[in-house]
């Protein structure tokens, strides 16, 4: 009978500690990450009346006979399931989604404490406490790699009031861009020049008239709306400063005129000759007449006009300015007794195009690739027409045209007829054919300038695809200094690619070479043919502010990897820069830290750049219920729990961290108040056991009576 009595006892006890557990939960319900506790029943040792038997014969076996003694709590259970998040308008509130725990340390890092609640906030002293606190430990910034290394010890973080940056001389230039390969451009200059801020510079050497040695390559270039030459090896133009002029004789009165005209072999006409015949006159002027009527009859082929003076001489006239006809003059055969001599007159010669070259060739016709070739031919040939001290100059000017100029010195001076007509070549294995917008840009040129009139002529623009791109750099002291980069289109092949020269510069005091001018550098950069990058020169720069920072400062040019595509490339597209940046700053003050999911604390300073300062670590364990509660939202390592294993959030099965959030408690209060009934039920049911087990004993005692 007394059994009973204890087997309800017991069960008071026991349902008295899960009455505890439970209020203790709902006590918590709005404690920062508090992870509630669950009370486990057990049985107490029964006592065996009869043990079992087995069977025997045709005895059947039988089970043991026993009384149980009552119940228990066993163990404890912590429920480390997720607590909802919770957003706060604090930034360094702090919640974990998933595993893990924070690390806290009351006594510089001796001893390691956990916890889940992330209510941290900066003391005085810049230290990252709890509200126990306690220190939040982590990593912290290497003010030498000024970087985090998670993989060193954890420490205290701290972060001291009124930290400020040191300034950092920029040491890298990171360049994206893509420069146009297409036949129209958007972006374009004077093909000769480049510009740094507002002053023209020539990229190349310059001769003794003040005119650039190396202009470009014409092939590569552009008209004034962006319209690509794309020049093709033997095209070209016929330019004349004076028209052929030849005095082919007097008449002889009454004698038939048979005459050939050789003329350009790019007409294409058999035999690169006209054949003409004029009839005998009676008198030498009708004679003279008919020869000239023979003669301007086939001017639309020869270009050749004859007139007749009143001394009965022909003379020849071919003003080079017709691109169906033959320039120059050239009378191969004349009938004898005529009166007319074979002869030649040439003041017209082909500038054809060469992709490679510049040269002269037979008869006084030259090959040119750049603007400079072209230019100084031309000026040479205008200096060889009626007297050797012609005084002609031609030059290109910042428009990148071409400007001709008559002196007015008079000194051996002509008037000069200016004629530019398009080269083309139809003969048989030898086709060249015209190339209109270069003939175009020449052809403006076509002009008279009267001898001693200082009388000028211009072509049209030519210009070079261009693109430029400019940052902010630093030097040692924090200073800044603009580094502009301009890129200008110079060579095309066919089979490898493209080349475009580079100009780097900065702005006076600052150099960035030791040659003058000290404040550029020229360099050059090679595409391939689909677009990549092939190679680039130079890889960096030493820059030297020249106001007190420390000189010869490196800094190298990022402009992609060989044979890629993640840096400049050259597509037939606008030319732009999507992306540029340097990893240089000036110093700065602390302005404000936020988190992020990695529980890096990110610093933004008053220079605008923001870095991490400190990160905070988070520990693993192998049985988060074997964790000791200390109080003050604490957990303790227990022999247990296993060792803490210790690292960034978000990695080997850690959690995430989310800023400016806290993790509620994951008290369900709906279930609480359940567990609550059920305890008062079970509490009462023992209850109730003790009265009635009193009541025998009541029953028993009053037999005696």
């Amino acid at each position: 009978m007394l059994k009973s009595l204890f087997s309800g006892v017991s069960g008071l006890q026991s349902h008295q500690v899960a009455m505890d557990v439970e209020s203790n939960n709902i006590a918590n319900v709005n404690t920062t990450g508090f992870k509630y506790s669950r009370a486990n029943f057990s049985d107490l040792l029964a006592q065996t009346k009869a043990i079992a038997t087995a069977p025997q014969g045709a005895l059947g076996g039988k089970n043991p006979v026993q009384v149980g003694l009552g119940s228990t709590i066993s163990s404890m259970t912590r429920i480390f399931s997720q607590g909802s998040v919770q957003n706060s308008d604090k930034n360094t509130d702090v919640a974990i989604q998933g595993d893990g725990f924070y690390i806290v340390s009351p006594d510089g890092g001796n001893t390691y404490k956990y916890t889940r609640a992330g209510d941290f906030k900066f003391d005085a002293g810049g230290n990252f406490v709890d509200n126990n606190g306690f220190v939040t430990q982590g990593w912290l910034r290497d003010p030498i790699s000024g970087k985090v290394d998670s993989t060193a010890p954890i420490t205290d973080i701290n972060i001291p009031p009124g930290l400020t940056t040191p300034a950092s001389a920029s040491q890298e230039v990171v360049l994206k861009a893509n420069l146009n390969s297409g036949p129209n451009v958007e972006s374009f200059s004077p093909a000769y020049e480049i510009k740094t801020g507002t002053t023209n510079v020539q990229p190349a050497a310059i001769d003794a008239n003040g005119n650039a040695i190396s202009a470009g390559n014409i092939g590569v270039m552009f008209n004034e709306v962006g319209e690509a030459f794309s020049l093709q090896q033997d095209q070209g133009v016929w330019v004349s400063f004076l028209s052929s002029s030849l005095t082919a004789g007097t008449v002889i009165a009454n004698t038939a005129m048979d005459i050939t005209f050789n003329i350009d072999p790019e007409l294409g006409i058999a035999g690169n000759a006209v054949n003409i015949t004029a009839a005998a006159g009676a008198t030498v002027a009708e004679t003279a007449n008919n020869y000239v009527s023979a003669i301007n009859a086939q001017t639309a082929i020869t270009g050749i006009t004859a007139s007749v003076d009143a001394s009965q001489v022909i003379t020849l006239i071919n003003n080079n300015g017709s691109s169906s006809a033959s320039h120059n003059i050239n009378l191969a055969t004349v009938t004898s007794g005529s009166g007319l001599a074979t002869g030649t007159s040439t003041t017209a010669h082909r500038y054809q195009y060469n992709t490679s070259s510049a040269a002269s060739l037979a008869g006084g016709d030259k090959t040119f690739t750049s603007m400079a070739d072209l230019r100084k031919w031309m000026e040479d040939e205008a200096n060889n027409q009626g007297g050797a001290t012609n005084g002609i100059t031609i030059a290109v000017n910042d428009a990148g045209k071409f400007v001709i100029q008559n002196p007015n010195s008079g000194v051996d001076d002509y008037d000069m007829n200016l004629k530019v007509t398009a080269y083309t070549n139809k003969t048989s294995g030898s086709v060249v054919t015209s190339n209109t917008r270069f003939t175009r840009n020449m052809e403006a040129m076509n002009s008279v300038l009267p001898k001693a009139s200082g009388g000028q002529a211009f072509s049209q623009s030519f210009n070079a695809a261009t693109h430029s791109s400019s940052i902010d750099i630093f030097d040692s002291l924090g200073s800044k200094h603009t580094l502009r980069m301009e890129f200008r289109k110079t060579a095309l092949d066919t089979s490898t690619g493209s080349s475009w020269a580079m100009l780097v510069s900065v702005p006076a005091p600052a150099t960035i070479d030791t040659t003058a001018p000290l404040d550029e550098k020229t360099g050059s950069i090679r595409f391939n043919n689909d677009g990549s990058l092939a190679t680039y020169n130079p890889p960096n720069i030493s820059f030297s502010g020249n106001n007190g920072s420390a000189p010869d400062q490196q800094v190298s040019l990022s402009f992609g990897t060989a044979n890629s595509f993640d840096g400049m490339t050259s597509f037939d597209s606008t030319s732009s820069t999507s992306g540029i940046s340097q990893d240089g700053y000036t110093g700065g003050d602390l302005v404000g830290i936020r988190i992020d999911q990695s529980g890096t604390l990110v610093g933004s300073f008053s220079n605008g750049r923001s870095f991490g300062l400190a990160q905070i670590g988070m520990a693993k364990f192998t049985n988060n219920e074997g964790l000791s509660v200390e109080g003050g939202n604490i957990f303790i390592q227990t022999a247990n729990s296993g060792d803490p294993i210790i690292g960034t959030a978000a990695t080997a099965g850690r959690g995430f961290i989310q800023a400016a959030a806290l993790e509620a408690s994951n008290v369900d209060l709906s279930r609480a108040l359940t567990q609550l009934i059920i305890i008062q039920r079970g509490f009462q049911a023992n209850g109730k056991t003790i009265t009635t087990s009193d009541q025998l004993l009541q029953t028993l005692i009053g037999l005696k009576n």
